[in-house]
């Protein structure tokens, strides 16, 4: 099967197709996330501009062209950056989710022409107690039930994780037992930092999240959280985490020293695995670069049928190749995100 990987940088948008680079495209823009929807093959990216503020790119000839979307604006908030855009569910062919700063999550039913905000998020009623992270006050990780367009997750730093079962119309913080370290009370109901969160394809129950204060799984849509660190991990803190599409139980994360110093853990980019839903986490870096101190950030690792694949600071894209890592691509602008299609 042909693996097609968009990287998005700091100066553009790049494409790895059948292990061919290409690129840059949307030159002047730096881009947040990119993706293409599996419903009808356009693209989709998330940019933003020091003029132009934070927009959505389209494209329906693989990039050969782009329409670019209105000016987006929410009332009553101060459009920062966007995040990450998100297909709708197979049912809902016109619909995209845009997560963005301050703590926004935006709904397109035209394809992106025109957004409007998901007021039931965007107007919480825990919202005064959410606060910015190091990167802002950022909705990054939008998640769909492939089952039921009615529920859905999104990640915001530093609010937590919310759901919803109602299509957006309410949402629940659903961050039982995550740790938030850094405030007065440890395991508040809102205020968690949370890095990154995904839904299992074939087990959507089962959700995986790295957080600012450790890695969870929880195996029941987010009711309860079960922390994952501190039994084979260097460090709780990171950014990126990866899913084995057939495999429910096998997870990849790359750790970080920490907040106060935000580089790959022990001087080496280590990706580490699970096997067995996070009792144990074992070094899985064969074909990696040592010593390495680099970054990789929260949109920059994604996985597909034949594995994960993500990208650093510094450059670099890696890909898993049966039992070891191989370079996709080097001497990049840094990396801000990858997808697989």
């Amino acid at each position: 099967m042909a693996r097609e990987v968009f990287v998005g940088t700091r100066k553009g948008l790049f494409f790895i197709r059948d292990g061919e680079l290409s690129g840059p495209e949307l030159t002047g823009w730096t881009i947040f996330h990119a993706i293409r929807d599996p419903r009808d093959g356009a693209l989709y990216v998330a940019s933003n501009n020091w003029v132009y503020g934070g927009v959505v790119h389209r494209s329906t000839d693989d990039g050969k062209t782009w329409e670019r979307s209105e000016k987006i604006e929410v009332e009553g908030h101060d459009m920062g950056e966007v995040w990450h855009v998100e297909p709708g569910h197979e049912s809902e062919p016109s619909t995209l989710f845009l997560g963005a700063a301050p703590g926004l999550l935006l709904r397109s039913d035209d394809s992106g022409t025109t957004w409007s905000a998901v007021d039931g998020l965007v107007s919480h009623p825990t919202r005064e107690r959410w606060e910015a992270g190091a990167g802002g006050m950022c909705c990054h990780s939008v998640q769909i039930d492939p089952g039921s367009p009615q529920r859905m997750l999104a990640g915001i730093s530093a609010a937590g994780a919310f759901r919803t079962a109602d299509g957006g119309e309410t949402w629940t913080a659903v961050n039982s037992n995550v740790a938030a370290d850094f405030l007065p009370e440890k395991y508040p109901e809102v205020g968690q930092c949370v890095h990154k969160l995904l839904l299992h394809p074939a087990k959507p129950e089962r959700l995986w999240q790295q957080n600012h204060c450790g890695v969870y799984r929880s195996d029941d849509f987010g009711d309860t959280w079960e922390r994952l660190d501190g039994n084979g991990l260097p460090s709780s803190f990171g950014f990126p985490i990866m899913l084995d599409r057939s495999d429910p139980d096998v997870a990849y994360v790359i750790p970080e020293e920490g907040a106060e110093n935000r580089v790959t853990s022990n001087g080496r980019l280590g990706v580490y695995r699970t096997t067995d839903a996070g009792a144990s986490w074992q070094l899985f870096s064969d074909g990696l670069p040592e010593p390495a101190w680099t970054v990789v950030l929260r949109e920059a690792s994604s996985f597909d049928d034949r594995g994960p694949v993500f990208g650093t600071q510094s450059g670099s894209v890696w890909a898993l190749d049966g039992a070891s890592w191989q370079e996709l691509a080097r001497e990049l602008p840094p990396v801000l995100s990858v997808e697989v299609t």
